[in-house]
């Protein structure tokens, strides 16, 4: 799988797009806020750029989440300057991700998004002028001139690696170790649970030692990313949509749907990541300080996430949504993030299939439990 060329949500704005389907991140992009906003505050007390503030957003895809955040950046440091009795600057916003990614969406969207800046006032002072850039490539690369960023925001995007692990036997057409599973389980060898992790490390290492390249000293960083509860990456805590999704491969497997040997070699670059293994990589690769690593909760259905606060969720599950509708929400926001990736591999004709087959597993699921993601922030400081 070339990751780079098949890791993109879907584009448009249609029922199984990711625009329309994206309200999870939404929400977590709130609940997210106050941290972003303290974060902010304390650059522009030591750091604050005289004339412009370059940002970035690694991983923007496209839909309405990706000037959401330019909008928050944008009011709070606003916001930051007026208690300082500073003016605020112009801003320089850099929009970032795969090649493959829906820009023209974007795109479309900026003039409605500058006739609004154009109609806020601070204080009757005009909206100081903001400009943004599509920069496609992978945040594996190099993205920036050499000490050109004030601040990276990224959301949902650091849990997917730059390449399905090596090590697996997929690679060399050799025999599956990960069979039966297209990311991590309880059933993974030890050796799939440590290919991922050794990935994850390299993965994660670069993209630090990359950025550190790229933003001034005393520059900051905040990245939201899922992540898992525990240190064993194998344990399968309260189920992922990973699982689901395999169950259902599996199911047209075991009806001659699906060669088995096809799902064997599918294995999906992601990686959800442990406290200790965040922190360990942080202070091991050395560019940044550590601020502070948050973790939160949310639920697979971004229909019971009804309000947050102070970065806690009140989330609210209604009777009257049967588990049905409950499913297909969840069903086709899982298909606007991975439907590229499956098709790419196994065909665009068992698209609808295999994710009707998701939607079934995902109710069954529900009757037993209330899945949730479990969620990783870090806010950093360039040294």
């Amino acid at each position: 799988m070339e990751v780079q060329q098949v890791l993109h949500m879907n584009g448009g704005e249609g029922e199984t797009s990711y625009a329309f389907n994206s309200s999870l991140q939404r929400a977590v992009i709130g609940m997210v806020k106050p941290i972003i906003e303290k974060t902010i505050l304390d650059m522009c007390c030591t750091v604050f750029p005289p004339e412009c503030l370059c940002i970035a957003d690694l991983g923007c895809s496209s839909g309405p989440n990706t000037l959401l955040v330019v909008s928050q950046i944008l009011d709070t440091t606003t916001k930051a300057c007026r208690s300082l009795n500073r003016l605020s600057p112009g801003f320089q916003v850099f929009l970032n991700d795969l090649p493959g990614n829906d820009f023209n969406t974007i795109f479309k969207s900026l003039p409605d998004f500058y006739n609004k800046l154009k109609k806020q006032n601070n204080g009757g002072e005009s909206r100081p002028n903001c400009f943004i850039t599509g920069t496609p490539g992978s945040f594996y690369d190099r993205l920036f001139p050499d000490k050109s960023i004030h601040f990276i925001h990224s959301s949902y995007s650091l849990h997917f690696l730059s390449q399905v692990p090596r090590g697996l036997g997929t690679e060399d057409n050799g025999p599956a170790l990960n069979n039966g599973n297209i990311y991590l389980s309880r059933t993974s060898p030890p050796s799939a649970c440590m290919a991922y992790k050794e990935q994850f490390v390299k993965d994660f290492s670069l993209f630090l030692n990359l950025r550190s390249k790229e933003m001034i000293p005393g520059g900051r960083a905040v990245l939201t990313f899922m992540g898992r509860r525990t240190d064993d990456s194998s344990l399968d805590e309260n189920c992922t949509p990973w699982t689901m999704l395999a169950l259902a491969l599996n199911d047209m497997v075991s009806e001659g749907l699906i060669e088995e040997a096809k799902v064997g070699s599918f294995n999906l670059p992601y990686y959800a990541a442990c406290t200790q293994e965040v922190r360990d990589i942080i202070e091991g690769e050395g560019s940044f300080n550590l601020d502070r690593l948050d973790t939160f909760e949310v639920s697979w259905d971004a229909n019971v996430v009804s309000n947050f606060d102070n970065n806690k969720i009140k989330s609210m599950i209604s009777s009257k949504m049967d588990k049905q509708s409950r499913a297909i929400s969840i069903s086709n926001a899982i298909r606007s993030v991975a439907e590229a990736m499956v098709s790419s591999h196994f065909g665009h004709g068992i698209i609808d299939d295999v994710f009707n087959r998701f939607k079934d597993r995902v109710v069954q699921l529900l009757t037993k439990e209330e899945p949730k993601y479990f969620n990783l922030v870090v806010s950093m400081t360039k040294k």
